[in-house]
């Protein structure tokens, strides 16, 4: 029989106590798969309204916000990148549960009780640790993970900051809990574990006393994002600290923590910070020597190299002062302004997407996907200041012919803006308000006719100055 207390939406505690793993087992216990709330998707009222309480408590403790817009901006653009596989088919860490469930199971746990809740929670949290492990010990895996140790701040927009393809091996992970837990129970758990981990995300909160003991705290995941060479491959845990503690991986926090990767990518282009490392490990790969070694190129850490030992060497790890200063868009301020507009604009269409998908046509969803990845690319484009360089003609057209040109910020925002009118025109895009249409026209219209103009001049100027 169903569980009557559990509930497809979620209350006001209730989405708070989720956000801290503390639902009880009476609350979130499902016979079926298909009755398991998308927990994820209702947490994002929790995300923005936790976001703007750390803002205000940054600002009136430290004087200061929390990170950077630029960096927030990527963050969350990455967040939206993860999220649209969705959008066409269930997550891999679900179908492939199910289908180990259905062929291969072993025994059957009773869904509705309590001591299968908390087996579960168990199982879920170790699977977590390893896979996180391997991210960072497996260089094909951490080519994904990387993407969220890109940001050189610290706050609960970097949770947010998810690699698009990391759920193609974190289901192996989780596998053998498919011999005995039901999916719904696994499913349950799978979503707690992941919004546990967003308000850890946080330099507001300092040390919470007998809870670091146990609980993965702030302070702890503070040390696993620093690339301090004592917080290099430390505190990989999900919800419990005690895993770290047990294969000893734990380092408590000490000195200043500088945050983001060992050699910064210095971008805010989302393709480049989901992808940037896969090309590097291509480039490696052939130019390493040697069958054995090019297979270590994928299987071993990233530090790795052919006479050193599997996870590289420590020493090879740029040591920190403490004072490095993290990458910055010179964008003007307007610029700015405007990015976030149509960052918000279509963050708007994005929840709606989400919310209607089911009836929207394939075609739709398709076209609405290629435009969201268009808009976080220009906006990339835009914050990176990649417009175009006074260059001479030849040196133009050897560039051309070297197929190392890369369209411009200018370039791509206009051809955006046009790509947003068609599709409006032709009814794959559609404001919630009706009435705004006309607007949303005029100011794309003035939009394509600004940056249709500006990267006219800058390539007359690039071709002939």
């Amino acid at each position: 029989m169903k569980n009557p207390e559990a509930q497809g939406d979620v209350s006001l505690s209730q989405g708070i106590r989720m956000m801290f793993y503390v639902m009880k087992p009476n609350e979130t216990s499902f016979q079926t798969l298909e009755e398991v709330p998308d927990y994820v998707k209702q947490a994002t009222p929790f995300f923005i309204s936790l976001m703007l309480l750390e803002l205000v408590v940054s600002w009136i403790s430290k004087g200061k916000p929390p990170g950077r817009l630029d960096d927030a901006l990527t963050s969350i653009s990455a967040g939206v990148l993860s999220q649209l596989p969705r959008l066409f088919f269930r997550s891999i860490e679900l179908t492939s549960y199910i289908y180990i469930w259905e062929n291969y199971r072993l025994i059957i746990l009773p869904w509705d009780s309590p001591w299968t809740w908390y087996l579960t929670f168990l199982g879920v949290d170790l699977g977590y640790y390893w896979f996180h492990r391997m991210a960072h010990e497996v260089n094909i895996m951490w080519a994904a993970h990387q993407t969220h140790h890109s940001s050189e701040d610290y706050n609960l927009s970097t949770a947010l900051r998810q690699s698009s393809f990391q759920i193609y091996t974190s289901w192996i992970f989780y596998s053998p809990l498919a011999l005995f837990v039901p999916p719904s129970v696994y499913a349950v758990h799978l979503q707690f574990n992941l919004l546990y981990q967003f308000w850890i995300h946080t330099e507001v909160i300092d040390n919470l006393g007998p809870l670091e003991l146990i609980l993965n705290t702030p302070s702890h995941h503070r040390v696993h994002h620093g690339r301090n060479r004592y917080c290099i491959d430390k505190n990989y845990a999900g919800t419990l600290i005690i895993w770290d503690r047990i294969f000893g991986t734990f380092e408590p926090e000490d000195k200043k923590v500088v945050y983001g990767l060992t050699h910064p990518i210095n971008t805010f282009d989302p393709l480049k910070v989901q992808f940037h490392h896969l090309v590097y490990m291509w480039t490696t790969f052939w130019a390493t020597p040697g069958v054995c070694n090019k297979f270590s190129v994928i299987f071993k850490g990233p530090g790795w190299g052919p006479g050193k030992p599997r996870l590289g060497l420590s020493e090879e790890i740029p040591e920190v002062t403490g004072e490095e200063a993290p990458y910055s868009s010179s964008a003007p301020y307007l610029l700015k302004i405007y990015a976030v507009v149509q960052f918000a604009v279509m963050l708007v269409f994005y929840e709606e997407t989400f919310a209607n998908k089911a009836a929207l046509t394939q075609l739709t969803l398709l076209l609405r996907v290629c435009f969201f990845i268009l808009t976080l690319t220009s906006i990339g484009f835009l914050l990176d200041q990649r417009f175009w360089n006074s260059t001479r003609l030849w040196s133009f057209i050897k560039i051309q012919f070297q197929m190392n040109f890369r369209p411009k910020a200018a370039v791509v925002e206009a051809s955006r803006c046009l790509v947003f009118l068609m599709l409006c025109r032709f009814g794959h895009l559609k404001p919630l308000i009706p009435v705004l249409s006309f607007a949303f026209e005029v100011f794309f219209s003035i939009c394509i006719a600004f940056w249709g103009v500006r990267s006219m001049k800058q390539l007359a100027s690039g071709l002939w100055k």
